[in-house]
C-alpha cells in the first residue's frame, strides 16, 4: 500500500503541474502547437511500449473507429480547449474545472448511455454546479457572452473527457490502456498538427525556449506518457476507485505548482469553489453498478 500511496502522489504532482506546463506552452507555440507537442512526446514514450505489447500477445484486429471517437473526445477536443481555456483564466482555475469530469460524467451517462443515477448523485451534480458559480463569482452571464473562452471552454472540455470515459466503457472495455492511449496521443498529434499547419501558428525557434523544452517534456512525456502507466498501475495493483482518488488531489498540487512557479494568487473564491466541487464530485461518484468513477486515462 505504501508503494500506492506513493504513485498515487507522485500522479497528483504530475497532472496537477501539467496545468503550469500549458501555461508554458501556449503562449510561445499556441494552442495548436501546445496540443501537437504534448500529444507528439507522450507517442514517442508509449508507441515502443505499445509495439512490444502488440509482439507479445495475439495481434487482435484494433477497433480503429472507436479509437478514433475517443482519441478526438479524450485527447484531441479537450485538450485545445484546455490550453485555450488557459489564454484567458489562471491554470489553479482550471484544474479545479477539471475536477468536474465524475460529475459530467454521470449526468453524460444518464443522457446518452442509459446510466441510472441515485439521488445522492443527483444532488452531487447540483452541488458541483454550484462550485462553478462560485469560481465564476455567479457572473452566469460570461459563459453566453465573449467571455465564453476561459470557464465556458474549460467546461466543455471536461464534458468531452465524461464522453470519451462513458464511451471508452461501452466499446473499448475489453481493449488495453496502453492500445487507446498510443492511439488517442496519434490521433491528438494529427488533429494538432493540421490545427497548427493552418493557423501557422508555431516556428522553429519558438522551441529554443528553456521552459518550452520542460513543458514539452513535462506535459508530453510525463504527464501523457509516464503518467498514463502510473496511472495503469494504480488501477492494476489497487483498484479503480483508489485510482480515481486522484480526482481530489489534483486542485491540490496544482494550486501550489501556480502559486509556486507562476504566482498566481489562491483567492476566497478559489478555496470555497474547490470545496463546494469536491462535494459534488464525492457525491456524483459514489459507487454505483453503472455510473463510470475513475478518471478518463491519460487526461491530464
Amino acid at each position: 500500500m505504501a508503494r500506492l500511496y506513493i504513485a498515487l502522489i507522485g500522479l497528483s504532482l504530475i497532472w496537477g503541474m501539467s496545468f503550469v506546463f500549458i501555461k508554458w506552452l501556449v503562449d510561445p507555440v499556441g494552442v495548436w502547437g501546445t496540443v501537437f507537442l504534448r500529444c507528439l512526446a507522450g507517442a514517442l514514450v508509449l508507441l515502443p511500449i505499445f509495439f512490444m505489447q502488440r509482439r507479445k500477445g495475439e495481434k487482435k484486429p484494433l477497433p480503429i473507429w472507436k479509437l478514433i471517437v475517443v482519441g478526438l473526445g479524450n485527447a484531441a477536443l479537450p485538450w485545445t480547449l484546455i490550453a485555450l481555456s488557459e489564454t484567458q483564466i489562471n491554470s489553479n482555475t482550471a484544474s479545479i474545472l477539471n475536477a468536474t469530469t465524475p460529475i459530467w460524467t454521470g449526468l453524460i451517462g444518464f443522457l446518452f448511455f442509459s446510466v441510472v443515477l441515485a439521488g445522492f448523485q443527483w444532488i452531487g451534480i447540483l452541488v458541483g454546479f454550484a462550485g462553478i458559480l462560485v469560481l465564476m463569482n455567479f457572473e452566469v452571464s460570461g459563459i453566453f457572452s465573449a467571455d465564453f473562452v476561459g470557464v465556458g471552454t474549460m467546461v466543455l472540455a471536461t464534458m468531452s473527457y465524461a464522453f470519451a470515459s462513458q464511451f471508452t466503457k461501452k466499446f473499448l472495455s475489453g481493449t488495453s490502456v496502453v492500445v487507446i492511449s498510443t492511439f488517442q496521443l496519434l490521433i491528438g498529434a494529427l488533429v494538432g498538427f493540421i490545427g497548427m499547419m493552418l493557423t501557422n501558428q508555431i516556428s522553429i525557434g519558438d522551441l529554443a525556449s528553456g521552459e518550452v523544452i520542460l513543458g514539452i517534456l513535462g506535459l508530453g512525456c510525463l504527464g501523457s506518457g509516464v503518467a498514463t502507466l502510473l496511472y495503469f498501475y494504480i488501477m492494476t495493483n489497487g483498484s479503480p476507485e483508489f485510482a480515481s482518488t486522484v480526482t481530489y488531489l489534483i486542485p491540490g498540487t496544482a494550486m501550489i505548482w501556480g502559486f509556486v512557479l507562476l504566482g498566481e494568487p489562491v483567492t476566497h473564491n478559489l478555496i470555497l469553489g474547490l470545496m463546494i466541487i469536491f462535494v459534488g464530485v464525492f457525491l456524483s461518484s459514489r459507487k454505483s453498478k453503472k455510473l463510470l468513477t475513475s478518471l478518463p486515462v491519460g487526461t491530464r
